[in-house]
C-alpha cells in the first residue's frame, strides 16, 4: 500500500521559487526562524517552501529517509499570530488532528477511519501559537507496543524510517520519524511521544535534543494511548533553547486530561527565561555509573564531558545509584499491558474506527498479516487481550501504586536527596545497533526507564560521536524540574567539545 502524501500544493509554491535560493539554511534553529519571521528577513511562504523542498529531496526521493508519513494538504493556512507564527512543525502520527490528515499510529487498521472531531490539545496550542502543522511523522507502529521482536521505526503504513547518519543502523523509536525529521532539517522542530524511552532514545540516536516532560505537564488528550501513568508528548529540536520555546506553547492545563491539573502550580511562564551559559556553576550532578554501559568509547566521551562540566563550575558526584530501580521497572512492565488493553479499547470505541477494540485489531492483523506482520508478530497485543478480568484490573491497580512509589519517592527522589543533587546524569545510549527486520531491534544499552516509570522529566542533549554515530547525554530530575534540566542542558551545549553540524547541508 502506498503512503499517502500531499505534495501537489507544495510543488506549486516551489515552481515560483529559485531552488538554489537558500533563505533558510540547514540547521537553522526555531529561534533563528522566529526572529527572521518577526523582522521580515524571512517570509512564511519561503520558509515553508524550503522545508517542502527538503522533504521532497530527502524523504520522498534522495536517501528516502521515510520520516514523513503525510504532508498536510492545508499546510498553507497560517493560524494565529503567536510566537510560532509561520514556523513548520511536524507531529507524530499518534497525535490527532481534526483536518484532512490521518491519525493511524502507523497501522493500516486505522487508515481511512473517521476523522477526530477536534485536534489534540497540544495541536490546538500549536495552531493558536501560529505554527504551521506541516504533516505527520512515521513511528514504530503502535508506539512499539505490538511485539517484543519489533524493529523500531517500522510501521506497515510508512515502512522503515532510516537513521540519517547511517541507514544500516536503527533510528530507534518510537518517535523515529520526528527525530529523523529534525536531524535532517525537514522541519523547524517536531513533536514526539514517550511511554518509555520513545522521545529520548531516538533523539539521542539521531543527534538532537529531546525532552520527555513530567507526566501531566502536556495534555495527552487526543493522543493514542498506552498507559496514562507514563504517556506524554514532548519537544524534539536542534537546541535546548528551542525545546524550551516549544515547551512554552505545549505545556498547559486541559480539562480533558485530569493529570494536567497537577501542573497548575508548576507551570513556568517562560521555560527559556534564565537559560544561561554559566548554568552549570554550583550545580551538583550525580553520575549514574552503573547505568552508563561498558562501551569504552562512550565512557571516554562521557568522561571528557564531565571534565568540561567541572571546568564550568559543576560539582560531579561519582557513582550514584537509584534505589529500587529494577523492582520499579519490573512492576511497571507487568502493569503496562493491562493498562494498554483498557485504554486502547476506550480510545478505539470513541474514535469510531474500523476496529473498535484490541480484539478487533488482533483479528485485523491476522487477516492482513502479509502487510502488517511480514516482519514481526503481535505477542504483546495477544498477552494484553488476556488481561481482561476484574482480578487483572485489581492486581494492576495495586502493583501500579507500588511501582510509582519505588520509582519516584523511594527511587529517583531518594537518590537526589541523599547527595543533595540537582540532577542525575549518564550517557543516553550506546551507538545505534544495526537494523535486522527479521530479528528485531538490536538490544544495545539505552537509558530511559527510570524517569519513564516515575513520570519524571528526562532531557537528552547531543554529547558527541562514536563510530560516526551520535551519543546523547541525559539529565534527569525530580517531578516538575524541567526548567532546571533545560538550564543544565543549555549550559552543557555551551561548553561541550562536540558541535553538531546540520546533516545533508
Amino acid at each position: 500500500m502506498k503512503r499517502r502524501t500531499f505534495l501537489g500544493s507544495g510543488l506549486a509554491i516551489l515552481a515560483g521559487c529559485h531552488r538554489e535560493e537558500k533563505l533558510v539554511q540547514p540547521g537553522q534553529t526555531l529561534e533563528d526562524l522566529a526572529a527572521g519571521l518577526r523582522s521580515g528577513d524571512l517570509s512564511a511562504e519561503k520558509v515553508l517552501a524550503h522545508y517542502l523542498q527538503r522533504i521532497t529531496a530527502l524523504d520522498q526521493a534522495g536517501p528516502k529517509l521515510r520520516a514523513v508519513l503525510e504532508l498536510n494538504p492545508d499546510v498553507h493556512t497560517i493560524h494565529g499570530k503567536g510566537p510560532l507564527r509561520g514556523i513548520p512543525i511536524l507531529i507524530k502520527d499518534n497525535i490527532e488532528t481534526a483536518d484532512r490528515m490521518e491519525t493511524t499510529a502507523g497501522s493500516l487498521a486505522l487508515l481511512g477511519s473517521r476523522r477526530p472531531e477536534r485536534d489534540a490539545f497540544l495541536v490546538q496550542r500549536l495552531r493558536q501559537a501560529g505554527a504551521t502543522i506541516l504533516g505527520k511523522t512515521n513511528l514504530s507502529e503502535w508506539a512499539n507496543i505490538r511485539s517484543f521482536s519489533s524493529t523500531s521505526g517500522w510501521s506497515a503504513r510508512g515502512g522503515l524510517t532510516l537513521n540519517p547518519y547511517n541507514a544500516e543502523h536503527t533510528a530507534s523509536g518510537s518517535s523515529s520519524g520526528s527525530a529523523v525529521a529534525v536531524a535532517a532539517g525537514l522541519c523547524a522542530a517536531a513533536i514526539g511521544t514517550e511511554t518509555n524511552g520513545s522521545i529520548v532514545s531516538p533523539a539521542s540516536i539521531c543527534g538532537i535534543v529531546g525532552l520527555k516532560p513530567t507526566v501531566g505537564l502536556i495534555s495527552r488528550a487526543g493522543i493514542i494511548p498506552i498507559t496514562h501513568w507514563q504517556d506524554t508528548a514532548g519537544p524534539m529540536t536542534r537546541t535546548v533553547r528551542d525545546a524550551a520555546l516549544l515547551l512554552n506553547v505545549l505545556a498547559g492545563v486541559d480539562e480533558r486530561d485530569p493529570f494536567t491539573l497537577k501542573a497548575t502550580e508548576h507551570l513556568h511562564g517562560d521555560y527559556a527565561f534564565g537559560l544561561a551559559a554559566d548554568g552549570l556553576k554550583g550545580k551538583r550532578l550525580g553520575v549514574l555509573q552503573s547505568m552508563s554501559g561498558r562501551n569504552k568509547a562512550v565512557l571516554k566521551l562521557f568522561d571528557q564531558s564531565l571534565d568540561r562540566m567541572r571546568e564550568a563550575g559543576a560539582e560531579i558526584v561519582e557513582d550514584v545509584t537509584i534505589p529500587n530501580h529494577r523492582e520499579a521497572a519490573s512492576t511497571a512492565g507487568h502493569v503496562m499491558l493491562t493498562d494498554f488493553r483498557q485504554e486502547l479499547n476506550a480510545y478505539l470505541l470513541q474514535r469510531g474506527a474500523t476496529v473498535s477494540s484490541l480484539a478487533d485489531l488482533i483479528a485485523y492483523n491476522q487477516e492482513f498479516g502479509g502487510m502488517e506482520m511480514k516482519h514481526f508478530n503481535q505477542e504483546y497485543f495477544i498477552e494484553a487481550e488476556t488481561r481482561n478480568t476484574p482480578e487483572h484490573l485489581a492486581e494492576a491497580e495495586k502493583l501500579r501504586a507500588v511501582s510509582l512509589r519505588l520509582a519516584g519517592p523511594e527511587g529517583l527522589d531518594a537518590a537526589l536527596k541523599k547527595d543533595r543533587l540537582d540532577a542525575l546524569i549518564c550517557p543516553t545510549n550506546d551507538p545505534a545497533g544495526r537494523v535486522n527486520l527479521e530479528l528485531g531491534d538490536a538490544r544495545s544499552r539505552g537509558f530511559g526507564t527510570a524517569a519513564a516509570v516515575a513520570g519524571y522529566p528526562h532531557l537528552t542533549v547531543p554529547m558527541g560521536m562514536v563510530d560516526d554515530l551520535p551519543i546523547g547525554l541525559s539529565f534527569v530530575g525530580t517531578a516538575w524540574s524541567e526548567a532546571q534540566l533545560l538550564g543544565l542542558g543549555h549550559a552543557f551545549e555551551k561548553v561541550r567539545e562536540f558541535q553538531p553540524s546540520p546533516l545533508f547541508a
